[in-house]
């Protein structure tokens, strides 16, 4: 039990670190917090609203990989150089696809909302 409890808490030091220190961690947290309250004005289905958070909590865990990508690759190799930059071109193109596959959720929800309302 105290190892998970000791993972939580260096999960949670991280993301506070993130948070400071990366703007586009930032920007996904405020989005989260910005999409928390409109699942209950698109939905009242939980599954949906569990598919809409966790779209947004993926795009969140690849941003957070990235960075990691990022932060070590400047570690061992501070210079430039083609194939780190290759690797993080990677890593930002994960984000990429998070972010496409989070707008093609939330705007499908979104359709089906309007659709309802209009």
């Amino acid at each position: 039990m105290r190892r998970i409890v000791d993972a939580f808490w260096n999960s949670r030091r991280a993301l506070a670190r993130a948070f400071h220190s990366e703007a586009a961690v930032r920007q996904e947290l405020i989005l989260l917090a910005i999409t928390l309250p409109l699942l209950f004005v698109i939905t009242d289905d939980v599954w949906k609203r569990v598919a809409l958070i966790s779209v947004i909590l993926v795009v969140l865990a690849v941003e957070l990989l990235n960075t990691a990508i990022e932060k070590l690759c400047d570690h061992l190799y501070p210079a430039q150089h083609e194939v780190i930059g290759y690797v993080k071109d990677l890593g930002s193109a994960a984000v990429l696809m998070s972010l496409l596959l989070a707008g093609l959720v939330w705007l499908t929800a979104l359709w089906q909302w309007l659709d309802a309302v209009l």
